[in-house]
């Protein structure tokens, strides 16, 4: 999604990269945990948690840090994370999906309507905004790992649905039940993802003015901010100028 490459952007050129490396690496453990427990603790038999792994190892988590995170689900830790959905709108009328893993519900939903609504925002129902998104596996490669015709026929053969490709990279895209298969598919035929997860997919994208897009980017930053956050989805979009503006 243009929206989340740009919001990427952002937060890297403004230098807030390194400073959500060691909470990114905790929610991806997390995640870890949570898989394992709801599973088998191998991979190879744990659909769920091989796309974990594969996540956190694109990120550069450590090996240690993830067979830590595997042994906590055998030692009993994660028995009382639930997931849950919020749903809700932000500035400019952005469509926003946030993710959470908690082991106090009140906790986080008091968290997260505090954090909507200091920031121009508004908590809605479950299902609110959701049907506005489609469920669907994600996969990240680099422009390097191909030319546009290269990775279209590797996402063909491998059962891909469908494929975005730019100078940035290429966006393969899967049905959510098909994610696995497809990565490993691709994996063969282009080595290692960037990223391989499900996502919400905007239907549509909202587009924001220079204001909302300042508050909208307030807004997600301080979800993500969120120990129980696990991911931010908004069906923004801001243009080059706007981007350029708030980069300044």
């Amino acid at each position: 999604m243009a929206g989340h490459s740009k919001w990427a952007n952002i937060q890297h050129r403004k230098g807030r990269q390194d400073a959500a490396r060691s909470k990114l690496f905790s929610k991806l453990a997390k995640e870890i945990t949570v898989a394992a427990k709801m599973g088998d603790p191998d991979p190879d038999k744990n659909p769920r948690l091989r796309l974990a792994v594969k996540e956190a190892k694109a990120n550069s988590v450590p090996k240690d840090v993830i067979t830590r995170a595997i042994n906590k689900s055998q030692a009993g830790e994660g028995d009382d994370y639930v997931e849950i959905r919020y749903e809700g709108y932000g500035p400019g009328g952005v469509a926003v999906i946030v993710e959470a893993l908690t082991d106090n519900r009140n906790r986080t939903a008091s968290n997260v309507r505090s954090i909507f609504g200091k920031n121009g925002g508004n908590l809605g129902e479950t299902g609110s905004v959701s049907f506005m998104f489609d469920r669907k596996g994600q996969i990240l490669y680099p422009a390097a790992a191909g030319d546009d015709d290269a990775v279209m026929e590797a996402a063909i053969e491998a059962g891909a649905e469908d494929v975005e490709s730019s100078e940035e990279g290429h966006v393969i895209w899967t049905e959510a039940t098909d994610l696995a298969e497809v990565s490993n598919g691709l994996e063969e035929a282009l080595g290692e993802a960037e990223s391989t997860k499900l996502v919400w997919k905007p239907q549509t994208d909202t587009p924001v003015d220079l204001d909302a897009a300042r508050t909208l980017f307030k807004l997600i930053a301080a979800l993500e901010d969120d120990d129980d956050v696990q991911s931010v989805t908004a069906n923004f979009d801001v243009t080059d100028e706007i981007m350029a503006e708030l980069d300044a």
